[in-house]
């Protein structure tokens, strides 16, 4: 997993395994939950080099977003895999989170939120 500082002070893309299951969800569930705590509450989840990610894998996704809403935050996923996609689509996850295949696409709408929303305050 990395972790890439974005132009904003509070975003960052993080960049998930090949593999997002129960043995490694514990690092990765403490780690993005660590980066929020720290301040980051703009995330872009890539997951475009998992290949299996497992019900304690969309767990993780599920708990940073709780996370995030609880400061004003957002998530947004970032080019899944075919199979990563079929699960997040069967699971009701595309319901909650915004998916997009295209990276600049998912900065530009992480930044601009973060912007409006001090722009709003």
């Amino acid at each position: 997993m990395t972790f890439s500082q974005l132009a904003q002070n509070n975003a960052c893309k993080i960049t998930l395994p090949v593999e997002v299951i129960m043995t490694q969800t514990p690092t990765l569930r403490a780690a993005i939950l660590q980066q929020i705590d720290a301040g980051m509450s703009q995330l872009i989840i890539d997951l475009h080099k998992v290949e299996y990610i497992d019900s304690s894998g969309l767990s993780v996704l599920i708990s940073a977003l709780k996370r995030v809403e609880k400061v004003n935050g957002e998530i947004v996923l970032l080019s899944p895999t075919a199979g990563v996609r079929s699960l997040i689509e069967l699971t009701r996850l595309h319901q909650i989170f915004a998916i997009y295949e295209d990276e600049t696409a998912a900065i530009d709408y992480i930044c601009n939120e973060l912007t409006n929303e001090q722009a709003a305050q």
